[in-house]
């Protein structure tokens, strides 16, 4: 096992660092480097950039459009674009659906989707979760029945993530109750512009509507937007998760974060407190065995080795990290944390000036602004892609035996 990166790779980093400087709007850096709320127009235009220069797809083969990049390519651009303070690629579109859509979509389905996934113009989401079938895909109840060249659509999805700006969501739907649950299961492309689709906002809460319930009620979508075959969707379901709990792992974005704590650690006058950067340490140590967890799997896969299928692994460890960040934030910054001002989190309008109209608070930093939204909003990383206790039963199956 080989870690270090090649002169070739090293390369490859320096002109992608070029590239994201030249590229990333200033305004869009300082709000993700300072964890501002980033609005739809900031998370599309940065995509749009993306996609003018090929790169939004960035994990895509060359027949698709991709930039053809291996392994070791794509780590080191996600980590120049995290490390720059660029925003999350929304993954549903270019991330999930898409590498669905390649691998059991047919060729003119691959011509329809893929060329506004790929530019950024067209957003997606994903729709799995609903009441009651969270962790547990396979007792999804969301109904499709077949009617001559089209299904009809009933139910209901939830934990829309964003869904509020979606303008397609991919489905998990039931098309048949025999045998095994998962046997049942049918993935579909809908509209989300078409009659009988509505969306209702779940204030979660750090005070914003992230995630949505997306209802269906006789919702007409054409056969044609069936992926792959009828039944079969549970397939196709475990291979779009498979990209899902990588990407949920984002060590690039915590080591960005890690910086961040750093700088509030000290602003707040903490950092000299060896018990308080002990905790630092600590975390930073997670942080290292992550990326060289990342690493472990970049390495066999660019020696042409079978690729550990530590999917869940990288996604209990990459939650959990998350959360712990975002609490020792919450800790540096003591009270001045705790107001949950949601104007605040307007970027007119942080820190001082939020803080400074309340009792007892006279002077909170700007820094201390979103640190109770970020807290509360990452409880939930070890809840979704899968509850960290069901990847916990799945490691268990899958590595240890």
């Amino acid at each position: 096992m080989d870690l270090a990166f090649t002169p070739e790779e090293q390369q490859f980093r320096t002109d992608i660092r070029a590239w994201v400087r030249d590229n990333l709007p200033a305004d869009i850096s300082h709000k993700v480097h300072n964890a501002l709320r980033l609005s739809r127009d900031d998370m599309q235009r940065w995509a749009r950039i993306l996609g003018q220069k090929g790169w939004l797809g960035h994990a895509w083969p060359k027949q698709f459009g991709g930039p053809g990049w291996n392994s070791v390519q794509k780590h080191l651009f996600e980590e120049e674009c995290a490390l720059a303070g660029a925003p999350r690629v929304v993954p549903f579109g270019p991330v999930m659906v898409a590498p669905v859509i390649m691998a059991f979509g047919n060729a003119e389905q691959q011509q329809r989707f893929l060329p506004g996934i790929a530019s950024g113009e067209v957003w997606w989401s994903q729709g799995y979760s609903e009441p009651g079938s969270g962790s547990d895909l396979a007792s999804v109840k969301c109904r499709a029945e077949r009617q001559g060249d089209k299904y009809l659509v009933n139910g209901q999805k939830t934990w829309t993530t964003l869904g509020q700006y979606g303008e397609w969501i991919f489905c998990l739907v039931r098309t048949s109750n025999e045998g095994k649950p998962q046997t049942g299961i049918s993935f579909l492309l809908i509209d989300m512009q078409s009659p009988g689709v509505s969306v209702r906002p779940i204030v979660l809460l750090d005070g914003e509507a992230e995630v949505n319930e997306v209802f269906f009620d006789n919702v007409e979508v054409p056969a044609a937007n069936l992926i792959g075959e009828e039944n079969k969707g549970w397939t196709y379901a475990k291979h779009l998760l498979s990209h899902e709990r990588t990407n949920i792992a984002d060590v690039n974005r915590t080591k960005r974060e890690l910086e961040r704590l750093k700088r509030i650690a000290k602003a707040e006058g903490v950092y000299t407190d060896t018990r308080f950067r002990d905790e630092i340490a600590k975390l930073e140590v997670e942080v290292v065995a992550l990326e060289m967890l990342v690493l472990r799997v970049l390495a066999a896969e660019k020696s042409g080795k079978q690729s550990l299928d530590i999917a869940g692994l990288l996604k209990i460890r990459g939650s959990e990290i998350q959360q712990r960040y975002a609490e020792l934030m919450m800790l540096a910054a003591g009270p001045f944390a705790l107001p949950l001002i949601h104007e605040a989190m307007e970027a007119g309008w942080q820190g001082d000036q939020a803080a400074a109209g309340l009792a007892g608070f006279p002077g909170a930093a700007t820094h201390c602004a979103p640190l109770a939204s970020s807290y509360f909003n990452l409880r939930k990383t070890t809840i979704y892609g899968g509850s960290n206790e069901v990847q916990r039963n799945i490691v268990s199956q899958v590595v240890l035996g």
